[in-house]
Parts: C-alpha cells; sequence; structure tokens
C-alpha cells in the first residue's frame, strides 16, 4: 500500500489486513473469519 491509501484507511477507521497471498486459500479464509496475517486497526 502506498501512503495515501494508508492514511485515508486511517481517516476513515478502516482496518488492513496484512497477509502472505502465496499461503494457498489465504483470502479465503480471512473472507470466512479465519485469523490469517496481522490485523491492523
Amino acid at each position: 500500500m502506498d501512503t495515501t491509501s494508508i492514511v485515508m484507511c486511517r481517516d476513515n477507521n478502516l482496518p488492513v489486513r496484512v497477509y502472505d497471498m502465496n499461503i494457498p486459500n489465504a483470502l479465503f479464509k480471512i473472507v470466512r473469519g479465519e485469523d490469517v496475517g496481522t490485523l491492523i486497526s
């Protein structure tokens, strides 16, 4: 993410999930609510 998108997330109280895209089904697991990666709030 660039600086602008980080600032926009901060200003609008949007959490950011950082995860390894090389892990199979990581995004699917996140959507299902599993704890994958790091949640920055």
